[in-house]
């Protein structure tokens, strides 16, 4: 089904051919990948090898962009220099903290009208699906403060990461990075009825997670096997290659993506992109489309990825791996899935379809012609759907799917990623919810294990939920399911957002106020790097991966994320509950490392003294700023790790000012104190010289910090990004 080549492969007329055979045709090897082709067309600066990238376009959501925006604005923001559209699809519910969610929202529109931006309202459009509709185009780049940022299947290079990136880019600056690896991923064949786009994306995502194989790489679509999918089909493949650990993601683009943009009223942002005849890739991916059947990704990651038809074949076989495995991972003995298994059969409490992976019309059209003239059964089964944008909601009303789906007991749901990060539909305790989403990290459902509540999410499509749907809550394939797969083709209703979003992009007013809520406070003040830095160790994480949801949790957080202070308080508060208060202590002043400094021949005076973390591989998941600044804002000077899980989770500790410090051997333990001599010169070097102190004993380690650019370097010396703008 999926077949990985770790070596040099080239194209050749929708092939995938090896050095000796491009050798044999006479073709010259090259670069013209169509990632290629995009990146360089966006470059600033001559040298292909280092990019200096300008965006067309961004987008945040409303637990992003209050910050964002008041980092920009205390940098020296005065106008949005590139669309930049901020949606209200997170923090859609206002129930948690007051009025504080709907504070953002308004702030969000004052920002808009004074800067010049794009406001979508609260449950108008889910980010990734706004984006596509109406600015993804072939050729484009855009960046989005959210780590599902992907409209490849479009023909965009589209590039999630942490606020910090975005305020440089308003500030006119450019995304500095190192020419990525590409790598092509062949499709071939055809999926099989019953088969949907989460069952290919898992495929893929099982196959390359764990090896690293995509890390920080752009996966080039490519092959025959593209031509049978809809590019709402395309889409949903798409969004899931976050997942992998991949940088981006683009594919080539035909007549259907035409007329997709053309159904939007966007022909002109359409044109033909395929690699030439020779162009390298630094490693394939071979998915025969014909073999992929459903799959299912069992908690708690979405690499976790099981056959369907074997889950269901041997569920005690399978399902008691996994438990095992929950149970390490969450450190307790309570996590059950077995239980879920009734006379040889597994019952599930839950199913959702939603979000930018769920919630896309031809999901929804496939899910309702299975339930036609069914029932979900008035049993603890509960199936809730959540159409991605308002356009096509209407689509699916007026073609009466809404109806059909309502009449068979299923529940639709406003525009909104609740459930895809804990702040909608959260399963029961001990409840298995299986979900068209992104992701089915530990406690991300909305759980609290530390409260005694576990609840897990698997990951499926909505076809085979659907089908599980239909039978009343018993899992079930849809393989081989009986049902229509044709439905009618998307029709695009332009009043649906011509009447509630408010477009601002060219027309600044820079006598707007801005308005506040009373949780909107400003970024608190952050110091420059002193000479010498040194650093306690104050939580010690040895899980294989470190997610962000762990390092700042999702969810009921959310709303505080416009008062970074407060935000600051959760941290690591379901992984490590006792870290606030350590790094706490340090920053305070009340734990001083006087004695250590001392030790050593140093003082405070010209040493910077702070906290840090240690994790084997911190940093998978979501994009969020907060999983780094909330470290920083708590006293925080560095992260030490064996590796670093994404590039933006490491581009977020920069930008806040905090060293990513590399470490390949050291065990380290809470309470140990790192000191580094002359850092400010050390941070120049590949290999950094420091002392470990421990129980008065001295250790002299050797770290390394990985590639800097000149500006990352002046960032972590003037002590964030912030600081760094303003010596400028």
């Amino acid at each position: 089904m999926v077949k990985i080549v770790d070596k040099e492969m080239y194209y050749y007329d929708g092939r995938l051919i090896d050095s000796n055979e491009l050798a044999s045709l006479n073709v010259a090897a090259n670069d013209g990948t169509v990632a290629g082709e995009i990146l360089l067309a966006h470059n600033t600066l001559g040298n292909p090898q280092k990019l200096k990238i300008r965006f067309d376009a961004m987008a945040s959501h409303d637990i992003t962009y209050v910050g964002i925006i008041q980092s920009a604005r205390a940098s020296g923001l005065e106008e949005f220099p590139l669309p930049y559209v901020l949606t209200n699809c997170h923090n859609s519910l206002c129930a948690v903290g007051g009025t504080i969610n709907e504070d953002d929202h308004v702030f969000g529109l004052s920002a808009a009208k004074k800067y010049g931006g794009i406001y979508v309202p609260a449950n108008v459009a889910v980010i990734h699906s706004y984006m596509r509709e109406r600015f993804a185009g072939c050729k484009k780049m855009l960046l989005g403060s959210d780590s599902h940022t992907r409209y490849g299947a479009l023909g965009t290079l589209a590039i999630g990461e942490g606020g910090p990136e975005l305020v440089k880019q308003l500030l006119k600056r450019t995304y500095d990075i190192d020419y990525p690896r590409i790598i092509a991923v062949h499709l071939s064949g055809s999926v099989r009825k019953g088969v949907g786009p989460q069952d290919v994306a898992l495929a893929l995502i099982g196959a390359v997670f764990k090896s690293g194989f995509v890390k920080n790489a752009v996966l080039e679509f490519v092959g025959d096997g593209i031509d049978g999918l809809s590019v709402e089909y395309r889409n949903g493949i798409d969004v899931m290659t976050t997942e992998s650990a991949c940088l981006s993601s683009v594919w080539c683009t035909d007549g259907k993506v035409k007329e997709y943009l053309a159904s939007y009223g966007r022909e002109d942002d359409y044109m033909p992109l395929s690699p030439q005849n020779g162009a390298k890739y630094d490693g394939a991916i071979f998915i025969d489309l014909n073999k992929v059947e459903p799959m299912i990704a069992l908690p708690f990651h979405p690499s976790n990825v099981y056959k369907l038809a074997d889950v269901i074949a041997n569920p005690y076989e399978i399902l008691s791996e996994a438990e095992k495995a929950g149970n390490e991972l969450l450190g307790t003995d309570n996590f059950k899935l077995t239980d879920k298994i009734k006379d040889g059969k597994i019952c599930v409490s839950q199913g959702i379809i939603a979000g930018c992976a769920g919630g896309i019309y031809d999901n929804i059209m496939c899910a309702a012609n299975i339930l036609k003239g069914k029932s979900v059964g008035n049993g603890a089964f509960s199936l809730s759907i959540y159409p991605a944008s308002q356009a096509t909601n209407i689509a699916l009303a007026k073609n009466g799917a809404l109806a059909s789906l309502l009449a068979s007991g299923a529940v639709i749901k406003p525009c909104f990623c609740g459930p895809c990060f804990g702040a909608g539909d959260v399963p029961c305790n001990n409840g298995l919810s299986i979900r068209h989403t992104t992701r089915n990290f530990e406690r991300r459902e909305g759980s609290k294990p530390s409260d005694g509540q576990i609840a897990s999410v698997a990951l499926m499509d909505a076809r085979s939920i659907a089908a599980t749907a239909a039978n009343g809550g018993v899992l079930t394939s849809a393989l081989g399911y009986d049902y229509d797969d044709g439905f009618d083709a998307f029709e695009f209703v332009p009043s649906v957002y011509d009447a509630r979003i408010y477009d601002g992009y060219g027309k600044a007013d820079k006598s707007a106020e801005l308005v506040y809520g009373p949780n909107i406070t400003d970024i608190p003040a952050l110091s420059p790097l002193k000479d010498n830095l040194a650093i306690k160790v104050c939580s010690v994480i040895n899980d294989s991966v470190t997610t962000t949801d762990e390092l700042i949790p999702s969810g009921e957080t959310s709303s505080y994320r416009s008062n970074p202070l407060r935000l600051a308080e959760f941290a690591l508060s379901r992984k490590d509950p006792l870290y606030v208060a350590r790094s706490k202590a340090v920053r305070d002043g009340k734990d001083n490392l006087d004695e250590a400094l001392n030790s050593v021949g140093l003082n405070v005076e010209n040493t910077s003294v702070g906290t840090c973390i240690f994790a084997v591989k911190p940093g998978d998941g979501s994009a969020r700023e907060q999983a780094a600044s909330c470290q920083r804002f708590l006293g925080g000077s560095a992260n030490i790790a064996r590796e670093y899980a994404t590039k933006r989770y490491r581009s977020n500790l920069i930008n806040w000012g905090m060293l990513p410090l590399v470490d390949d051997s050291t065990e380290y333990e809470l309470g140990d104190v790192v000191v580094i001599k002359n850092v400010r010169e050390a941070i120049y070097k590949d290999k950094i010289e420091a002392i470990l102190i421990r129980e008065n004993k001295h250790q002299i380690l050797h770290l390394s910090i990985g590639s800097l650019t000149d500006s990352e370097r002046q960032i972590l010396l003037d002590g964030c990004l912030i600081n760094y703008y303003k010596r400028s």
